[in-house]
């Protein structure tokens, strides 16, 4: 199990990006939340089995109308407790 805070650059907002997350993270057993910022990027927590993360972030990419040009990510600390992945 890991987290990670990935910063997701490119045509990210605006296309059903958020909604096609937490529908993949449901999908694949992920926790965490995602939510638009102000310089058009989408940041966003995500934990769960590596493997599990990699294919939210391909159903993500498969999405129509979002194209991912760069993404930002890291390694963070677990948080207990969380059930669900949200938008904010």
């Amino acid at each position: 199990m890991i987290r990670r805070h990935i910063v997701f650059y490119g045509w990210v907002q605006g296309v059903g990006f958020r909604y096609r997350a937490r529908h993949a993270a449901d999908l694949y057993s992920c926790t965490g939340w995602c939510r638009n910022e102000w310089d058009g990027s989408v940041t966003m927590e995500i934990q769960g089995e590596e493997e599990n993360i990699d294919r939210v972030i391909l159903a993500i990419e498969r999405g129509t109308y979002v194209r991912i040009e760069n993404m930002d990510s890291r390694m963070i600390p677990l948080i207990e407790g969380e059930h669900r992945f949200r938008t904010e």
